[in-house]
């Protein structure tokens, strides 16, 4: 699998450098921000495939976050994935309506994250190889 370029952002330093140290093992190349405007800074030079980022972010919750990423030049495509400590349906219409992928609930087993980001890797693969 050809890995993606996943930026992790969690306000948390224990859960934000445990995600990246996880995603690192599937064979994904990370950045770690710890809010928002760290987040928007190193992503111009990063340039993930991937944001995971955290919905419940002090300041800039993560909703900001990921439509300013998207704004950024070259970011339009940008996969958006929230995290939060409060799995709800409300939670879930939200980042739909906002325009995320999927929603994981941060203690949840990481099986169907893994999974997620393998399809998006084969899907990167696919639009890579095409003419």
């Amino acid at each position: 699998m050809n890995g993606l370029r996943v930026l992790v952002v969690d306000d948390c330093a224990v859960v934000a450098d445990g995600f990246s140290r996880l995603l690192c093992r599937w064979g994904h190349q990370t950045r770690v921000a710890y809010d928002g405007s760290q987040a928007l800074a190193v992503a111009p030079e990063f340039r993930p495939d991937v944001a995971l980022l955290d919905v419940g972010l002090p300041r800039m919750d993560g909703y900001e976050v990921g439509r300013r990423l998207r704004e950024l030049p070259g970011l339009g495509g940008l996969m958006l994935v929230a995290l939060t400590g409060h799995a709800d349906a409300a939670y879930e219409r939200r980042a739909q309506a906002a325009g995320f992928a999927a929603l994981f609930f941060k203690l949840a087993a990481p099986s169907a994250l893994e999974a997620l980001l393998r399809a998006l890797a084969r899907e990167k693969a696919r639009r890579t190889l095409a003419p």
